[in-house]
Formats: structure tokens, sequence, C-alpha cells
């Protein structure tokens, strides 16, 4: 018969058996889920939640044609999305191919970028030379109805789905400006809109090159060089980039924007996911020695992402003095993942930061030389920036009954570089010139 020692040295070893299984048990079961071969519990639990909530609402709703399977799961995905942050989603496959137009920048509608905030479709900007534009929409405008129909609780897919159409057919638009409170209705021709993202490229006649940038998307990069490259062969002095109401777009196509003002392998941006290792450096690629001449770029609070990616490294290295007012803030990078059946995600995945660090997530850029206009100023102004069809100030007063409004932000940058172009001259007179001879 085992003595009481040996009975508590047998428990012992049983305990720290069932110890050691244990923790082997979850070591196991924890490298087995990394490697994705061993059940996510929490997962598992989660999505046979959400399968009995569909069985239920499929089963026991009073509008049975509003709560097929296909219609509430779409509509879960949407809500899981969506609810992370006001620029991810889910596409269905309408949808995504929307979004595959807007990237190759051709695509049937009028022209106007909206988005959704505080439960309004807020005009964001009105691409140039567009249905939207001819027809006087200006950023900030709110979309009341389409086709006499009142926007009730809208949704951001929806309302663009019904702005774009087959090109040729028509669309009448109800809008109001908060600015002063007007009603607006207008309707509009939609077109096969093709966006020129590099525009309005002229040399001034004090050596000073002007370049629009209305959105960055696949080409932007490309046209940018051309126009830099159309500059160049003026004599170019001085340059004014000019991303005001510009919302964005790719972010490697900001990346080639801001290029030529770095030297090779210099750091433009990265961006910083949620874990440390998901760290993406952007650097300059191009072997030729950046471009040295003094630059201005113009932004304003419609001036947003990829805009102020472009404007945010130019400032943090001292390469351009930025002219206006605070950007928008949008500092967060979305990846498009597709999905099976056509369908996909645009999910944000990372942050950017500027060379030094910064952050211009919900802070924007702050101008190094502010110029505040009003809110009358700046729908004039923005009004004869992107009419192609107004030749001079008395079509623009007889088309618009206003009298052209000076562009002070445009001034200011003119100024600026203006200065900066007669310190230069002097510092290389005082290099070259004659010595002066030594007083007595």
């Amino acid at each position: 018969m085992a003595t009481v020692p040996q009975m508590l040295k047998r428990i012992l070893v049983i305990a720290s058996g069932v110890v050691l299984g244990v923790v082997l048990s979850v070591g196991v079961a924890r490298t087995a889920a990394a490697w994705g071969w061993w059940p996510n519990r929490d997962l598992e639990k989660s999505t046979r939640y959400v399968r009995e909530v569909l069985k239920v609402v499929n089963e026991n709703y009073v509008d049975g044609t509003q709560a097929d399977l296909p219609k509430l799961t779409e509509a879960a995905l949407r809500g899981i999305v969506g609810s992370l942050d006001p620029h991810s989603e889910y596409m269905n496959a309408r949808d995504y191919k929307t979004l595959e137009e807007e990237i190759s920048s051709e695509f049937g509608g009028i022209g106007v970028q909206v988005e959704l905030r505080k439960g309004n479709i807020v005009v964001i900007a009105p691409l140039p030379g567009t249905p939207g534009a001819r027809a006087g929409m200006l950023r900030g405008d709110i979309i009341a109805s389409i086709d006499g129909t009142k926007l009730d609780k809208p949704t951001l897919d929806e309302t663009v789905g019904r702005l774009r159409g087959k090109p040729g057919t028509k669309v009448t638009i109800g809008f109001t400006r908060p600015s002063n409170g007007k009603e607006f209705e207008v309707t509009v021709k939609r077109e096969r809109i093709k966006v020129e993202s590099v525009r309005d490229v002229r040399m001034r006649p004090d050596g000073i090159g002007y370049v629009q940038i209305t959105q960055f998307s696949e080409r932007t990069g490309e046209e940018f060089i051309e126009a830099l490259n159309t500059l160049n062969g003026q004599n170019m002095r001085g340059l004014i980039i000019d991303l005001r109401d510009n919302p964005g777009g790719l972010l490697n196509s900001a990346v080639e924007v801001a290029e030529p003002f770095f030297n090779k392998g210099e750091l433009i941006v990265y961006t910083q996911g949620r874990k440390k290792e998901d760290r993406d450096e952007y650097r300059a690629a191009a072997p030729e020695p950046r471009l040295t001449i003094p630059v201005a770029v113009i932004i304003n609070a419609g001036s947003a992402s990829a805009a102020e990616i472009v404007s945010g490294a130019l400032k943090d290295t001292r390469r351009a003095v930025i002219i206006g007012e605070r950007s928008f803030g949008k500092g967060s990078v979305q990846s498009i993942l597709p999905l099976r059946e056509g369908e996909g995600l645009r999910l944000t995945t990372a942050r950017y930061y500027t060379p030094s660090g910064v952050t211009i997530h919900e802070k924007g850029v702050s101008p190094d030389v502010e110029v505040v206009m009003s809110a009358e100023e700046d729908e004039n102004v923005r009004l004869q920036r992107w009419r192609d069809d107004v030749s001079d100030a008395a079509e623009f007063k007889e088309r618009f009954n206003l009298d052209p409004t000076p562009d002070r932000q445009l001034e200011a940058a003119v100024s600026v570089l203006q200065a900066a172009l007669i310190l230069e001259t002097r510092a290389n007179r005082s290099v070259t010139g004659p010595v002066a001879a030594k007083q007595p």
C-alpha cells in the first residue's frame, strides 16, 4: 500500500502532466491558427451568429421581397465594412466596375465627385469641362433631389448610380448652396467623362509656369512630366502647382508628381499599417537630378488625400512654399481588394506620413502663407478657373452676371515666387560679379 508521501508525489506528477498537456495544446493551437489549419473559434462563433440572424430575418420579416438572402447578405456586408470609417466600403460587381472606370479616368455621367457627409450628398468637386461644371455646380453644394425625387436617407452608391447613365441621356438635379442658402435645379446631359487630370498648363511672361492638377489618376504622373517638359522648353524659372479642390486619387500617381523635386533614393512618403512590419516607403526612383527652381503649391479645404501627399512632402522637405488654406485632412490609404463574382472591398489599411513622420489624417496640411478667401470669392474664382468655355471677363460677366473676382491665392503664389527669383538673381550676382575694392 502506498504511503501518503508517495500518493502526493503521484498526484503532483499527474497534475504536472495535465498542466503540461494544456500548455502544449494551447501552443499547438496558436501555432496551427497562425498557419491557417486550426479553426478560429471567434470567427466561427461570429459567423454562426450572423447566419442565425440572417435566417431569422429571412423567415419572419413581414415583407419577404425585402428579406431575401442575397439582399440581406449585401446589406450586412455593407454595414460591416461601412461601420469602420467613412472611406471603407463593400462594393458589389456594379460598384466595383464603376471604381475601375474612375481609376482609368473614363466613365459616363455628369463629372461631379460627391461624398456622404452627415447624411447629405455633398459635392467635393465638379471636374473641369464636364456637364456638372458647365451647369455651375460648386464644391459644398448639397444634392437634394434627382429627377424630381427627393433624396431621403441617401447612400453614396445609390446616388452615384442615379447620376450616372448612358451618354446623351439627361438628368435633372436639385441642389442647395449652404454658402447663400439658395436652391437650384439644373438639367444636364450625361457625357462620357474622360478626365484630364493635368490641365491649364501655361507660362507667364515673368517665366513662372502654372499647372493645375484636378485629381490623381493612372495617367497623372505621365501628364505632369509632359507639362514640365513643355514649360522647361519655354525657359521656366519658377512653378506654381494648383491643387485646389483636388480630391485626391492614386497614391502612386502622387509619388510620381512629387518625384521630379526629389533626388533618387529620397523618401517622399511612407505608409504604416496596423503591424510594425506593415510599413511601405515610397522613394524617388528617377535618375535625373531634382528640379531646384522655386515652387509654390496652392491648396484649400477641397485638397485631399493624394493632393495632401504632394503638398505635405514638398512642405516637409522645404522643396515648395504652400499657399492658401488648410487642406481637408484625409491621411488614410484605401486598398482595393477584389472578391469573388466581380465584387470587391475598398478598405482602409494604412495611414500615410510625410518624410519626417508627420501624419495629415484629420489635421490637413497647413499653408506657409495663409490666404483665406470668402465663400463668395471662392465660388467666383472656381468658376473662372474651371470654365473652359468662357474666354474673358466680359463673357464671364454676361454668362454669370458676376464681375470676376481677383484670385488672391494665385496672386500670393506669384508674389512669393517673384520674390524668390529676385533673391536668387541677387545671390548669383554677388558670387559672379566684380569684387568691390576695399575701402581705406
